[in-house]
Order: C-alpha cells, then sequence, then structure tokens
C-alpha cells in the first residue's frame, strides 16, 4: 500500500485476489548445463533488451511480494511495480528494467502491478526510487528500458499452493529474460501452451496427471529451455538445468 501523498494509492482488491504462492522446504533437480543452453553457476550481467523510452516514477512502500505472486524479498528491495499497459497480464513479471534519473540509475525487478497507471509509469519502492531521484519530489520524469536479470544459477519452477493432478499452477522463477510461454508435453505426446493468469502462474485447469512433467519455457528472444520435473509438489520450488542467454 502507499503511504505517501507522491505516490499512487494501491488497490486493495490486489490484495484480496491474489494470494501469495508459500515456500516449503526448497527442493531441486540437479542443474546442470547443457550445450546452446546456458550457465548455471555464474551471475549473469544485465544487457540491454530495448531502446529507452522516456517515464515517470513515483514510489511506494514495497515488499517484494505483489500482484506477480513472488515472495517478500526484505534483502532486495530494489523492485517496482508497473503500469497495467505494461503489465501486459502478468507478462512483464520478472523482468527487469535499468532506470535513469536525475540523481543516478538503479536496475528494478518488476514484482507488482501498478493499478490505474499509464504506460511506461514505474512505481519504484521507495528504496529504489531514493537512489535516483529527490523523495520529496514523489513524481519525477526519467527514462528506462528492459534489460536481461542478472541472476545466478538456473530458472526455477515453483507449484502454487493447491496444486495437484487435476489443477496444476507453475511460476517460472529466477529467468534472466522475460518469459513469453509455458508448454507441457500432454500425456498424447503434443506440447500444449499453459494460459498464463494475471497473478503469474500457469494453470492448467484439468492438471497435468500424476508422476514426471515435462515442460518447456520460451523467452522474449524465442530461446527454449526443456525440463523434467518430478511430478507435482504443491509449495515446492525445482530448479531447473540451465538458464537463458542472450
Amino acid at each position: 500500500m502507499h503511504r505517501t501523498p507522491h505516490a499512487l494509492v494501491r488497490s486493495s482488491v490486489i490484495v484480496l485476489l491474489l494470494s501469495l504462492a508459500a515456500c516449503g522446504s526448497e527442493s531441486h533437480v540437479e542443474p546442470k548445463t547443457e550445450e546452446g543452453t546456458g550457465h548455471t553457476g555464474e551471475a549473469l550481467a544485465s544487457t540491454p533488451l530495448g531502446d529507452y523510452k522516456s517515464g515517470i516514477i513515483t514510489f511506494y512502500d514495497a515488499t517484494g511480494a505483489g500482484a506477480c505472486s513472488f515472495d517478500a524479498s526484505p534483502e532486495d528491495l530494489d523492485v517496482t511495480a508497473i503500469g497495467e499497459p505494461d503489465y501486459a497480464g502478468s507478462g512483464a513479471c520478472g523482468s527487469c528494467a535499468e532506470v535513469q534519473g536525475p540523481q543516478g540509475t538503479v536496475k528494478v525487478r518488476i514484482v507488482d502491478l501498478c493499478p490505474g497507471c499509464a504506460a511506461s509509469h514505474l512505481d519504484l519502492s521507495r528504496q529504489a526510487f531514493a537512489k535516483i531521484a529527490n523523495p520529496i519530489d514523489g513524481r519525477v520524469n526519467v527514462r528506462w528500458r528492459y534489460v536481461s536479470c542478472a541472476v545466478t544459477g538456473p530458472i526455477r519452477y515453483h507449484f502454487k499452493d493447491g496444486s495437484n493432478p487435476w489443477w496444476t499452477a507453475i511460476q517460472v522463477r529466477n529467468h534472466a529474460l522475460p518469459i513469453q510461454k509455458l508448454e507441457w508435453l500432454n500425456p498424447e505426446g503434443k506440447w500444449v501452451s499453459v494460459p498464463r493468469l494475471s497473478y503469474n502462474y500457469f494453470v492448467q485447469a484439468t492438471g497435468m496427471g500424476s508422476g514426471a512433467i515435462r515442460v518447456r519455457v520460451t523467452a522474449s528472444n524465442g530461446k527454449v529451455l526443456e525440463d523434467t520435473l518430478p511430478g507435482i509438489q504443491a509449495g515446492q520450488t525445482f530448479s531447473g538445468k540451465a538458464q537463458f542467454t542472450l
């Protein structure tokens, strides 16, 4: 919720509609690197994914949680909410942006929706805003662009609480590039595109059955990663084999 006269008021409806996926003890598929798919052991440097655009920044008391259904990240509050046109039905979730303000530059991760905000409006965390502008100004013109996220290790898959063989929801985490789509290999041996809902989970309403699940994820640049997950385990997170590269 916003708590300053300078930032837009966050809609309480978002809080009522969205529940965060609770994390249990984290389990992992053994990570390994395959030729042409990416690296797992080193942090990737941020790389521009497009040109700068003119925009506006405000700020709010962010926690790292929000409409994207990520967990709170008190150790990393360089995060932002994004205007509805750019949120793209949660397509922007987990992507990163480089923001250039009057007092410097900051890289932020998109974790929330800013209801009513126009295109190119970023509602930064209070901490991120203060790195590039004077908070007393409240609303500041900037320029910003999408960049790859400086992540470490492979992509991860999180099963939402309540997931089961008859209703399955998967969230992709720790991705260097924006996620375009997630597919799963159905029992007939066909790749099926899983709908991405506004709270940033790919949801197969009829479920993905029991046993191991084969999935593939496509990034914004068209590159694909394929993994086999060891069955549906609600609330659990599994590491994939690799990370996206440019």
